[in-house]
């Protein structure tokens, strides 16, 4: 049986700002003199290792980033270094960006240096993973609660990271994230004096949707003073559901203040197959829609999001955050771990690279799964309308119109081994008739097939099981 699709590089949706990447470093010791955490584990490779792995993200023939993630621990800055009170009062030797977090620089600032090289950019954001102790009410690193008297001391800390990447670092930070799902009040105690510091959770604080709300225009407030230029966002919240039903976005957008600071709207896009605490449960726009209902100009980002197991379902999961959330940008989780390198074991153990700890890594199937639809969903192209009727099978089309990249598809087909091969009929509206194929499968890891023709606008063509190809106009 043949089942219908369609791509149509004529009705573009959403501006793209690209495929994103995420590296960890310190995420979870409190006392990084008795523990000096490196999570994403290149400081246990050699530099020509560290350089293949870099040329396989950035390079000409790597994944082609448009966008990238920095977290910003809570190990920066300490009690006995405050600023003075005024907005405009940030005395960057009050704090230590260098010593906690030379890796993920290195990562980044390299990234840059490629991907310039190649001609291409990035955007970049940076998330408050936890501020440090003395801002919370218990005074203990992941305390629950803020201390009120240190709001403005906590936005000066985020822009401050900012501010050292962008002057010293040359890395260009273009938003402020203000926490790392720091909705998710179930992993404290009632009360909140215990910071439940055990069993594999990172830094975090906990943000009501009143509190995100009030500190938005304060963080812009601070940026504009001391770093102009910098945008800010509402937080990730675990995933889409929560941002919306949790009030986040109900509480933005009740708030002109709030509304007119924000530049971006973020959260991460885990799913659960059924409802829990653990996982929102739908990649529904519903947030995203009360927002842009006032501001429709507004972007919006997956800033975290499972590798999966890391096969074509992860590349469905892609799909779901782009055509149902209606995104302008994802960013998975670390593409490159440490193994074991997770307090109480990983909760999301795919990745792009596996690092042995031993000298060693290996380049996982996440990595190849993912490459299909990085490279052909590059910055400044719009996502395109796309269809086909039948569940297992995704397409995810992107429109080059107005850029200087073709126009591409990718189709995954996450049924399961066994099943053999699915026939799709896909008609295409567009101008291109010929199409490169590179495809990744159980077998393939983005190997090219050859080209394909269409005859009077329709491709017909078989698609392995959990299999993503890549269709990129060539004429």
């Amino acid at each position: 049986m043949h089942i219908p699709a369609k791509v149509n590089f004529e009705h573009c949706l959403q501006e793209w700002d690209g495929f994103g990447i995420n590296y960890v470093e310190t995420a979870q010791t409190p006392d990084y003199r008795q523990w000096p955490q490196e999570y994403g584990g290149f400081s246990t490779l050699s530099e020509e290792q560290r350089q293949q792995i870099l040329q396989m993200i950035f390079g000409e023939d790597g994944l082609k980033p448009g966008v990238f993630k920095m977290f910003i621990d809570s190990l920066q800055q300490d009690v006995a270094h405050v600023n003075h009170a005024g907005i405009d009062q940030i005395d960057q030797n009050n704090y230590d960006h260098q010593t906690t977090t030379a890796w993920m620089r290195y990562f980044i600032r390299e990234g840059m240096r490629i991907t310039r090289e190649r001609g291409g950019d990035m955007q970049g954001i940076c998330t408050l993973y936890g501020p440090p102790a003395f801002m919370t009410k218990t005074k203990q690193i992941r305390g629950r609660d803020m201390d009120p008297q240190y709001e403005t001391e906590c936005a000066k800390y985020i822009v401050s990271f900012a501010k050292y990447m962008r002057e010293e670092e040359h890395i260009p930070i273009n938003w402020l994230s203000i926490h790392n799902e720091g909705e998710d009040f179930y992993r404290w105690p009632e009360g909140g004096m215990d910071n439940n510091f055990t069993g594999g959770h990172d830094y975090n604080m906990y943000w009501s949707p009143e509190h995100v709300a009030s500190f938005l225009p304060l963080l812009k407030a601070v940026a504009d003073a001391n770093c102009p230029g910098l945008g800010v966002t509402p937080g990730e919240c675990t995933g889409w559901t929560r941002f919306a039903h949790w009030g986040y976005a109900n509480a933005i957008a009740e708030d002109p203040q709030a509304m007119k600071a924000l530049g971006l709207i973020t959260s991460h896009g885990f799913y659960g197959d059924g409802i829990s605490e653990t996982f929102s449960n739908s990649h529904a726009d519903t947030g995203i829609a009360t927002l842009r209902g006032q501001n429709p100009s507004l972007h919006a980002w997956v800033t975290s999001t499972s590798w999966k197991k890391m096969d074509a379902r992860f590349a469905q999961e892609l799909h779901r955050s782009v055509y149902d959330a209606k995104v302008n940008a994802v960013i998975p989780w670390a593409a490159v771990q440490l193994q074991n390198g997770w307090l109480g074991g990983d909760p999301n153990p795919g990745c792009a690279f596996s690092v042995k700890g031993d000298g060693t890594y290996t380049v996982e199937n996440g990595y190849w799964y993912y490459k299909p639809l990085c490279r052909i969903g590059q910055p400044g192209m719009r996502v395109a309308a796309a269809s086909c009727a039948y569940t297992p099978c995704s397409i995810i089309a992107f429109s080059g119109k107005g850029t200087c990249h073709p126009d591409a598809f990718a189709v995954i087909n996450a049924d399961a081994e066994g099943h053999g091969y699915t026939t799709l009929d896909i008609r295409l509206v567009g101008e291109a008739k010929t199409y490169a194929m590179y495809r990744t499968s159980s077998r393939e890891k983005y190997v090219y097939i050859g080209k394909i023709n269409a005859t009077d606008n329709i491709l017909t063509m078989d698609f392995p099981a959990n299999s993503v190809t890549a269709l990129i106009a060539t004429e």
